[in-house]
């Protein structure tokens, strides 16, 4: 199969992405430029996209942001346990709320007893890592378990959280309380 392009007062290359092996002639001013191809197509493999993502150790790995606290998360077949930064979940979230929010996507697929996480995060507070370390758990378990980017795109899960605390401006005491109007 043979292509034909007809530019004009330029000096370029065109990339033509194909299915097939693409064969590209160089072009100058007015001439014409030929994209030979070759019928020999391989047929593209789809199986890739449900393939779980893991490193040497069998782990899977996602990075999760909330507010301004970045976290980092390697989960696991294994022992149903959570640390983060070296602690136990119970250690470094005091409050239950904590626990129950980076627990949420686990428990709503029905793997909190069956995976092991180790997280690092930093930045913000401890509202702010909680949804950093839940959205890292969401991302992984894609990773994981390709099958469930539905259910947790659906639920949520996926999406990150883009609100941070708005600048103060000058002028204003925050970032919208004005001054005390005086009238004289």
């Amino acid at each position: 199969m043979t292509i034909t392009l007809m530019l004009r007062n330029q000096k370029c290359w065109i990339l033509v992405h194909l299915t097939e092996k693409t064969h590209l002639t160089k072009m100058s001013e007015d001439k014409e430029i030929k994209l030979q191809t070759n019928n020999s197509s391989s047929p593209i493999d789809l199986s890739d996209e449900n393939k779980p993502k893991l490193d040497n150790l069998g782990r899977a790995y996602a990075t999760g942001r909330r507010k301004t606290s970045v976290s980092r998360v390697w989960i696991k077949y294994g022992q149903p346990k959570i640390v983060v930064n070296g602690k136990p979940i119970e250690k470094y979230f005091l409050r239950k709320i904590y626990t129950s929010i980076l627990e949420a996507p686990l428990s709503k697929t029905d793997n909190l007893d069956k995976i092991e996480i180790f997280s690092t995060v930093s930045g913000g507070g401890l509202s702010g890592q909680a949804g950093a370390i839940r959205h890292g758990i969401s991302r992984a378990l894609v990773n994981l378990e390709p099958s469930l980017r539905k259910k947790l795109k659906k639920m949520g899960f996926l999406t990150r959280d883009a609100r941070k605390v708005e600048r103060k401006k000058f002028g204003k005491h925050k970032a919208r309380r004005s001054p005390q109007f005086s009238k004289r």
